[in-house]
């Protein structure tokens, strides 16, 4: 069986966003035909002289455009800052002009997902303009169904626009059984619909 490449494309600071990237890689794993690739973007600085290495020390590649047009499907991730995406990720959508004009990701499924430092952070609000960028390219956007028993019984993260997770103020507490299974729910849920999309 060929294998489809779905893209896992996330920013984390303190790692939170990195393994909820990880879990929704497991999911759409779990679907045979179906691969993750692990991208994440650089940070960006308002100082002119400062720049990152061109390949991370650690975790995934950077994301370079022609993930955009390879991919079959996209789980976009990052952590909340003042109810919307990181600065890194946003830059990296605005320079996605090409990819808008021939219109890569048109018809492609896509979900998000974030992370926040508390219960009330943002996060729902995060995820709603991470599908704006995605609604411009065409893309078709997945939430979490209510069928998730987790997103009724979760004190930590989850949300029907995607999955969360709460992080707490120092970023550092540990991703919930609840947001767990959530992950792993939408990237299963993601896999299946481009597999769909795909026997078309």
């Amino acid at each position: 069986m060929s294998q489809h490449d779905i893209l896992v494309l996330y920013y984390s600071r303190y790692g939170a966003t990195q393994e909820l990237a990880r879990l929704i890689a497991e999911g759409i794993e779990s679907i045979p035909g179906m691969n993750a690739r692990l991208r994440t973007v650089p940070a960006v600085s308002a100082v002119c002289e400062a720049s990152e290495e061109a390949v991370p020390k650690e975790g995934a590649p950077y994301a370079e455009y022609a993930d955009l047009q390879e991919c079959v499907g996209l789980a976009l991730g990052s952590p909340t800052r003042f109810g919307n995406m990181a600065a890194p990720m946003k830059y990296f959508w605005d320079g996605s002009s090409s990819e808008w004009l021939n219109g890569a990701l048109i018809g492609k499924p896509a979900c998000v997902f974030t992370s926040t430092g508390s219960l009330h952070g943002g996060q729902e609000s995060t995820l709603l303009t991470m599908m704006i960028p995605l609604l411009h390219h065409g893309m078709m956007i997945m939430g979490l169904p209510y069928s998730e028993p987790d997103l009724m019984s979760s004190s930590t993260g989850g949300s029907p626009y995607g999955v969360t997770h709460l992080a707490h103020a120092d970023g550092r507490a540990p991703i919930s059984a609840e947001e767990q299974r959530l992950a792993k729910a939408q990237g299963k849920r993601l896999a299946q619909a481009a597999l769909k999309l795909i026997k078309k």
